[in-house]
């Protein structure tokens, strides 16, 4: 069977016309790895995703993140092979599809262009959440948090309508603002506890509740290290991606790990190893910051804002261009494959990504309005609903690029298949997601997480009965999935 990557040229796009192309090689290795990690957003997924997480996992939380980080490896070693041979700006779809065909292809596009337009509105609502919150906070102003929303969402995607090189270059210094910041208050924080400092956070039997507890918090780490995935959907404007992707989903999968657990370990220390009362507060890590630092506190606010400002470029730059992807290819309307023709930015998939996302809040909150509580939408709460929901879906994507990837090296590539790196390591990946996926899918959670494993399952069938009747309607689908790669002349 021939390398589906190894194509001279790729066939027509839908419209008949050669597929539209991004600016090849204009970022480099430590570009995308900057870009995956502000993608990550490690103060904006910390700040508001740890205090649940000690909660469930206890004192140990920080070995939840370990395991984490490796679940996270493992799905890193899927998507660096798959990009190794088969670089895309269509990532998850292009892998999946090129391995089970159109209608598999079609579905994953559907799949992941939902969950992480869901996904991406919970970040856009918190930027404007935590812009409120940071206000008020100072200054006893008490300004709608929609309103930021819109001003601070008008302006990424402004950069990004600038080209792919001015919005990963602003969303790396946006990163580096934030890191500074996490990492002056730990280390603040771990001075002044020196006289208290224990293994205790790193010891299995301070886990709550022993492997369960484990088992409970461990999707909700996993759900920080959302965004790793960043670099694939930029290969396509990336110098040698068949190396450079590889080495920046690694690269920041370890510095994420690596970060999160000195991070963890300041918080709990510096809630003296009191889960009940670190739980109990807002911001968990920005409560240690006003204890260690006092006023200079204000730096832990500013962290968070750089930070939310970073995953919306990031987020939606890379997101966007799995939807563009499968637009150029025919797999979604062609008018999501539209190039800048001088930026060669992907302006129709970022803008309709972004108003779609804002749409979903403006639905999510009619919804609280019109619900039992008559309340207003709290950003935060609709953060943790909205990425559950958006996780749940990504997940499914994962899974399905999780099982393509020995059957794809084995069909295209037999000379170069390897047992650990094609078949262990993405069956322990597999079994690594099918955990989160059942902690998050179980019955018996409280409204409205119990109804979001239904919707998920909708979804999936609506986006399986779509694609179906799409690939009876073009017969010449198949010949597109996957047929633009990434370092092609």
């Amino acid at each position: 069977m021939p390398d589906p990557g190894a194509g001279p040229l790729p066939p027509p796009g839908p419209g008949g016309g050669a597929p539209q192309r991004l600016r090849g090689g204009v970022l480099g290795m430590a570009d995308i790895a900057a870009a995956t990690m502000a993608n990550v957003g490690p103060a904006m997924s910390f700040f508001f995703g740890f205090a649940f997480l000690a909660t469930t996992a206890g004192v140990a939380s920080p070995l939840t993140i370990i395991a984490a980080g490796i679940a996270v490896a493992l799905l890193g070693n899927t998507l660096s092979e798959f990009s190794r041979a088969h670089p895309s700006a269509g990532s998850f779809t292009t892998f999946v599809g090129k391995t089970f065909g159109p209608v598999s292809a079609v579905t994953t596009a559907l799949l992941a262009g939902l969950g992480y337009i869901i996904a991406m509105a919970s970040v856009i609502a918190i930027s404007g959440g935590f812009v409120q919150i940071t206000l008020y906070h100072y200054t006893g102003v008490d300004l709608p948090w929609i309103i930021w929303t819109l001003l601070l969402t008008g302006l990424a995607v402004g950069l990004m309508l600038r080209g792919v090189v001015v919005s990963t270059k602003w969303a790396g210094y946006f990163f580096g603002v934030e890191m500074l910041v996490l990492l002056v208050v730990s280390v603040a924080a771990l001075v002044e506890h020196r006289g208290r400092l224990s293994l205790d956070p790193f010891l299995p039997s301070h886990i709550s509740h022993g492997f369960r507890g484990l088992a409970a918090g461990f999707p909700l780490a996993v759900y920080l290290f959302v965004g790793w995935e960043n670099s694939a959907a930029l290969a396509e404007e990336t110098e040698n991606p068949r190396r450079n992707v590889g080495r920046a989903v690694f690269s920041s999968i370890a510095i994420m790990t690596v970060s999160y657990v000195l991070f963890a370990y300041a918080t709990v220390t510096g809630f003296d190893y009191d889960v009940t009362r670190l739980g109990a507060s807002p911001i968990p890590f920005v409560a240690v910051a006003h204890h260690t630092l006092g006023a200079l506190a204000f730096l832990t606010y500013l962290g968070g804002l750089t930070s939310t400002l970073g995953v919306l470029i990031a987020g939606i730059n890379s997101q966007a261009r799995l939807v563009f992807n499968a637009g150029r290819e025919g797999l979604l309307p062609s008018f999501f494959g539209y190039v800048h023709p001088t930026r060669r930015t992907p302006n129709n998939a970022i803008i309709t990504f972004a108003a779609t996302s804002l749409l979903i809040i403006g639905g999510w909150g009619l919804g609280h309005l019109l619900g039992s509580g008559g309340g207003s939408m709290d950003p935060v709460v609709f953060f943790t609903e909205s990425s559950t929901l958006g996780a749940i879906l990504i997940l499914l994507v994962y899974l399905a690029s999780n099982i393509a990837l020995p059957l794809y090296y084995r069909r295209y590539r037999p000379q170069e298949f390897r047992v650990v790196r094609h078949l262990v390591l993405p069956a322990l990946g597999t079994l690594a997601i099918l955990v989160p996926l059942y902690y998050l899918a179980k019955p018996g959670q409280p409204a409205p997480y119990n109804w979001f494993p239904y919707a998920a399952l909708a979804a999936l069938v609506a986006a399986v009965g779509y694609a179906a009747l799409l690939v009876r309607r073009d017969p010449t689908l198949a010949e597109r999935v996957g047929s633009v790669v990434a370092d092609a002349d």
